[in-house]
This record gives C-alpha cells, sequence and structure tokens, in this order.
C-alpha cells in the first residue's frame, strides 16, 4: 500500500513510519523543513515538501495514494481558532482528493472529557475544553458519506516514550524543571489517560489496514492515572518538592489538570486485538531525569 503520512517527522510519525515501512507499505511524508525531510529519508520513506497550508500539495499526496494518515496539527496554544481552522482546511482538501475512491483516511484525535465515568469509542464530542477539535473529528467521519473509509484515533492526554518525554505529561516535567516545584491542581485526584507513544503508532496502523468503513478508536493504555501521582513521579525522578499550586503556574495546562477526563478502550481493544505493551506513564516518568 502506499501511504500519505502528515505529521511524519513528529511525536507519534517518527513511531509511525518505521513500522509502516517494515510491514512492506511505501511511506511517504510531508515535510515542512529541511530537518524533517532527512527525519523521514532515514526512516526510509520519501518526503514530500509542504506544510498543513498547503492544500495543493496535501491534495496530490492524497490523491496519489492508497491510504493517508493525518498526525499533523499546529499546536499554537495562543490562537487554538486558527490552528483548529488549519487542521479543517487540511482534512478537507485531503478528503477531496480521496472522495469516492474507497481509500481509507486516518486522523488522530482527542479523547472527549464525559463527566462521571471514562470516555468511549461510542461517545460523540461535548462541549468543553477540547470541543473545538473533537468536533473537527465528527466533520471528518462525514466523509465516509462521500466514499472514503473514515477512522477517527483518539489519542489520550499523555503520549509519552520510555523517559517520560511527549505529551502533556512530557509539558509538565518541562514546568517542573522551570519551576522548581512539580505541582498538581486542587486535591489531584482529576485523571489523565495515557499511552506509550509506540503501542500508539501500532494503532494508527492497524487502524490503515484494517479498521472500520467509519468508526472511532481509543489508543489508551492507562484509563486514568491521577495528577498527583503525575507530580510525585516527576518530583522523585528530578528530586523536587511536591505540592498543590495555582492553576495558571501550569499554563494552558491549568485549564485540564482540574479535570477528571478518564478514557477507557475496551471496544478498540476487543474489535482490534490492540493489546498496549509500552512502559506505563508513571515507570517512564521515573527516567525523566534521563531526558534531561
Amino acid at each position: 500500500m502506499k501511504v500519505f503520512v502528515t505529521g511524519a517527522s513528529g511525536f507519534v510519525g517518527t513511531a509511525l513510519l518505521p513500522r509502516l515501512v517494515a510491514a512492506g507499505h511505501e511511506v511517504v511524508g510531508l515535510a515542512r523543513s529541511d530537518a524533517s525531510a532527512a527525519a523521514v529519508e532515514a526512516a526510509g520513506a520519501a518526503p514530500l515538501r509542504g506544510d498543513l497550508d498547503d492544500l495543493d500539495t496535501l491534495r496530490d499526496g492524497a490523491a496519489a495514494s492508497d491510504g493517508v494518515v493525518h498526525l499533523a496539527y499546529r499546536h499554537d496554544f495562543a490562537d487554538v481558532d486558527a490552528a483548529v481552522r488549519t487542521d479543517r482546511a487540511a482534512i478537507d482538501a485531503i478528503g477531496s482528493a480521496l472522495a469516492g475512491s474507497g481509500r481509507t483516511f486516518v486522523i488522530a484525535s482527542g479523547t472527549p472529557i464525559v463527566p462521571g465515568r471514562p470516555s468511549v469509542e461510542a461517545d460523540d464530542p461535548e462541549d468543553g475544553l477540547l470541543a473545538a477539535r473533537l468536533e473537527t473529528a465528527r466533520r471528518f467521519l462525514a466523509l465516509s458519506e462521500r466514499g472514503v473509509r473514515t477512522t477517527s484515533v483518539r489519542l489520550p492526554r499523555t503520549v509519552h516514550d520510555d523517559l517520560g518525554r511527549g505529551g502533556f505529561a512530557g509539558m509538565l516535567v518541562q514546568i517542573a524543571q522551570q519551576a522548581g516545584v512539580s505541582g498538581y491542581v486542587g486535591d489531584g485526584a482529576a485523571r489523565w489517560p495515557a499511552v506509550h507513544v509506540a503501542d500508539a503508532a501500532r494503532l494508527f496502523q492497524v487502524a490503515l489496514e484494517k479498521g472500520p468503513a467509519r468508526g472511532v478508536l481509543h489508543a489508551v493504555d492507562e484509563e486514568g492515572i491521577t495528577l498527583l501521582d503525575t507530580a510525585t513521579a516527576i518530583g522523585r525522578a528530578l528530586d523536587l518538592p511536591v505540592r498543590e499550586v495555582a492553576a495558571d503556574s501550569l499554563g494552558f495546562l491549568g485549564a485540564l489538570a482540574a479535570v477528571d477526563q478518564p478514557a477507557s478502550s475496551a471496544w478498540t481493544r476487543e474489535q482490534l486485538g490492540w493489546a498496549p505493551s509500552g512502559r506505563g506513564l508513571l515507570d517512564a516518568l521515573g527516567q525523566a531525569r534521563s531526558a534531561v
């Protein structure tokens, strides 16, 4: 299969590309810089120069492929609305190139927040902190009505590697280093779901190769880890004090840090046989000093 991947040199993309190449796929990765192009080539894929604003390039890459995995997202927390508009335009461009083809289009989204229980794959996007991007995923799934196989892979709040890097938990490590304290908001009981980046990459591959014609998958290993436990693991690894902090001291993460948002992947595991096996978040954060 010829596969076009956006975000190919990003955190998840870097884990996904070698898997796709090893599986025998011909992979083309969107690369916005010389460094990105070099990373794509190092993974055994071919770079296609461009970025999310190059809609013609996105259409061309999609039209020449048998399937697309869209991982790129402009994480501009100073202008979230602009980031969402850019993402929707990119999805529309790729979708228009795939319309009527029966080919597969997989995107990355985020697990929703459902008060009182872990979110599941069948939950619709709700109003709230993450509604804008989740609404994009809802619009994406409507492409199935235009002859595109659509799968939205919802990532948890933190996607990490063996050293605790990546995702929002990785950002908490950086904040703790700068502040000299590993903080949590309120009583620290709010839970975030987590997954190892290698397990997330494997689910994107499974979604591409044998995902549903229209559906939502949850790339969640651990349903919910409290922010207190997360902060404690960071503090222990970095030899920093652990204590309650003001939400605004965590930057944009402060708005999420007090919100309980566990997520389940039971349906995904049952339907696709996905069985995450990577290092858990707290274990990985225990290695955070090695990444400093």
